[in-house]
């Protein structure tokens, strides 16, 4: 384990294990990177890996503001000082969305990966309005509503595995809501627009990897931002398919990866 300053001197804490091309791991959100958990001797086996916990989770500061980049920032700054050369950058969920913007800023990176995240988020703040009340209510509500969300999008995640990803997780309110603000005070139509602002930059390689079908037209409307981007569906593996079948998340980084 190690830390390292943000620019604003937020403490971010991450984890080194492995040799080999270097691979960024940034997890979703409430949760560490202990949800790599599971998959990392694997990855161990082909990259020098290097999980962080994004600030305000996990073992890393709490201190705001929480939105995407700042936490791309964030990365980077574990990304320089550990002296990474354009390493492979994967992001789940909130992480997705991280990767996308660290992309979008040109930090290094050789090619990009988000884990079932679209990044029009318009649909994503569909979902979540009949449950914003909840959200912004007490924190048996807040708690309640987050399990709400999970429990919708877990699929075939086996139980013991979402037992310790409930284990590991720390849902809260004042980090979740700074990172949900913009969607809950934007149209959905303004923050498809400002999705695309946060990609337009990126020119590496980005695969966008989904367990469930983000809609016809995703993958026109993201080609159209990001020429490199290739959309994957693996339908029914839910939330998380790196989780669900790991062989085969294995099997696809490692074609994806040319420095391999």
């Amino acid at each position: 384990m190690g830390t390292v300053q943000a620019e604003d001197g937020t403490p971010i804490v991450f984890s080194d294990s492995g040799a080999g091309p270097p691979l960024v791991l940034v997890h979703g959100i409430t949760e560490s990177r202990h949800a790599w958990d599971p998959i990392v001797p694997a990855l161990n086996e082909h990259w020098r890996v290097v999980a962080l916990d994004l600030r305000g989770h996990g073992e890393s500061g709490r201190q705001a503001p929480y939105d995407p980049v700042t936490l791309a920032s964030d990365v980077n700054a574990v990304v320089r000082d550990l002296k990474l050369d354009a390493p492979l950058v994967v992001g789940h969920s909130l992480g997705g969305v991280v990767v996308t913007a660290y992309g979008g800023a040109r930090y290094p990176a050789r090619r990009i990966v988000n884990i079932d995240q679209p990044i029009a988020l318009g649909g994503f703040k569909e979902a979540l309005e009949p449950l914003t009340p909840m959200l912004l209510g007490s924190r048996e509500e807040f708690d309640t509503a987050i399990g709400i969300i999970f429990s919708v999008v877990d699929g075939p995640l086996p139980a013991e595995e979402r037992a310790r990803l409930t284990a590991l997780s720390s849902p809260e309110p004042d980090v979740v809501l700074a990172i949900w603000g913009t969607i809950f005070d934007t149209s959905a139509e303004d923050l498809d627009l400002l999705a695309a602002d946060l990609a337009a930059g990126i020119e590496v390689p980005y695969l966008s990897l989904h367990g469930s079908d983000p809609g016809d037209d995703y993958a026109d409307w993201l080609t159209a931002i990001i020429p490199n981007a290739t959309v994957d569906i693996w339908l029914e593996t839910g939330h998380y398919p790196h989780l669900t079948q790991p062989d085969r998340f294995l099997k696809r980084l490692l074609a994806f990866d040319p420095a391999l």
